[in-house]
């Protein structure tokens, strides 16, 4: 063999390991089990994305027509599940679709009466799925463990009758989440539970905590001072509680109007941020042991957030302000650097926009309140938009991305939209 072709086999070989190995670390992932995705904080390893879409916009792989709802969508092994709200009669339901081809699988669905309930289309929590079993809340706090595969129910409770919870003003929208064996759970009880954790097979209580009214938020789970604590922002606190036995560990008081504690907390470097419509953000600083912590810095004018979900990257947050539009900060001092002036989703009276990092880039995929699915660069110097296009008409809804797909919904249709530009 000439010489040239020993240096090309050996530079093909060289490649063809150095490609296996990049997509054998980091492979595409397929699921999104639960709200804001794998890891519950807005992240996703998805496929590499083109740096605009198509100029024909992105293919619709499928429609399915559904009822009224804010619920986002979860996708596990090959199936998605939705929730909605159908009127005549009136029930809720939980749906399985195949996620390849939009084949209606199977379907739950139980009374309901909304009343008079604000803003009353339907559930607002996504499904939560793990090992085969599929939970949710329904707005009036009907609380469900279905087989993924089947539909069958495993077991069913509602957070009034069994837990003697209290209704939000505007319907329970917390997601269940799992901890190993149990799932943890906001009833807004004033008997003790308004956190429960109960068994995931059996729904038997194993602790229960506190008498908050319950937030639309789920509590965060983070690993500190050598044990597992549950992060919780209620209408009236923001708290830490013992993750094995619900025991609380501090608490800081902050009252909020219309008790909307609705984005979930972030918790990066010892600090502890919630961003509040009315009364802007707290940061709260975790102490050298578990019971001690300190308010690092409050904000009442830039940066007041309401639906959507904040995101963090290496010290700095990009939050949608409901007066400035999308707003980086710097997290460890609250100082904002900028605001895009409402160009990524428009100002209105509750702005939203689902954003989602795409790997470790600073490269994220954005769902606006008008239905644009955007590609975006979110750096400390600014907003960059890349791209947009239309998929949906207006939607609240949480989208779900898996695979090389987008998931999403609103009150009349759930679509699967692929994020190949080759098709």
């Amino acid at each position: 063999m000439r010489r040239w072709q020993v240096v090309r086999a050996g530079l093909i070989a060289v490649l063809m390991v150095t490609t296996w190995s990049v997509f054998a670390a980091d492979p595409v992932e397929t699921d999104w089990p639960q709200f804001r995705g794998p890891r519950g904080d807005g992240t996703w390893r998805g496929p590499k994305l083109p740096e605009t879409w198509p100029a024909l916009g992105l293919k619709q792989v499928w429609k399915q027509s559904i009822g009224g709802g804010y619920a986002g969508i979860s996708v596990a092994d090959g199936r998605v599940i939705a929730m909605d709200r159908q009127t005549n009669p009136e029930a809720e339901r939980i749906l399985c679709f195949d996620a390849a081809s939009g084949k209606p699988l199977w379907q739950h669905s139980y009374p309901v009466a909304y009343g008079k309930l604000d803003y009353g289309n339907g559930p607002r929590a996504a499904p939560t799925i793990q090992d085969g079993f599929v939970y949710t809340v329904g707005a009036l706090g009907d609380l469900c463990c279905l087989e993924a595969q089947s539909g069958n129910v495993v077991w069913q409770k509602n957070y009034l009758t069994d837990f003697g919870g209290r209704l939000p003003t505007w319907g329970y929208a917390a997601s269940p989440v799992v901890y190993g064996d149990w799932l943890l759970l906001q009833p807004g009880s004033d008997n003790g539970a308004s956190f429960i954790a109960v068994e995931r097979k059996t729904c038997q209580e194993v602790w229960r905590s506190l008498n908050d009214e319950a937030g639309y938020c789920s509590p965060v789970i983070i690993r500190a001072h050598g044990q597992d604590e549950l992060i919780c922002w209620t209408p009236s606190h923001i708290r830490g509680l013992e993750a094995r036995t619900g025991k609380p560990l501090w608490s800081h008081p902050y009252e909020i109007t219309y008790g909307v504690s609705i984005a979930r907390p972030i918790v990066h470097d010892n600090l502890v941020l919630v961003a509040g419509y009315w009364h802007g953000s707290k940061a709260i600083r975790l102490g050298e042991t578990p019971t001690t912590t300190t308010l690092a810095w409050e904000e009442n004018k830039f940066l007041r957030g309401l639906m959507s979900q904040p995101l963090y990257r290496d010290g700095y947050v990009y939050l949608l302000d409901k007066q400035y539009g999308l707003t980086c900060f710097e997290l460890q001092t609250g100082k904002k650097l900028w605001d895009d002036k409402n160009q990524m989703t428009p100002r209105g009276r509750n702005p939203q926009a689902s954003l989602v990092w795409l790997g470790d880039s600073d490269r994220a995929i954005i769902l606006n309140e008008e239905g644009d699915l955007i590609l975006a660069r979110l750096t400390p110097e600014g907003y960059h938009e890349q791209s947009r296009t239309r998929i949906i008409d207006s939607t609240w809804a949480h989208p779900a991305f898996a695979g090389h797909r987008v998931f999403a919904r609103n009150d009349k249709e759930l679509i699967c939209v692929s994020l190949d530009p080759s098709q």
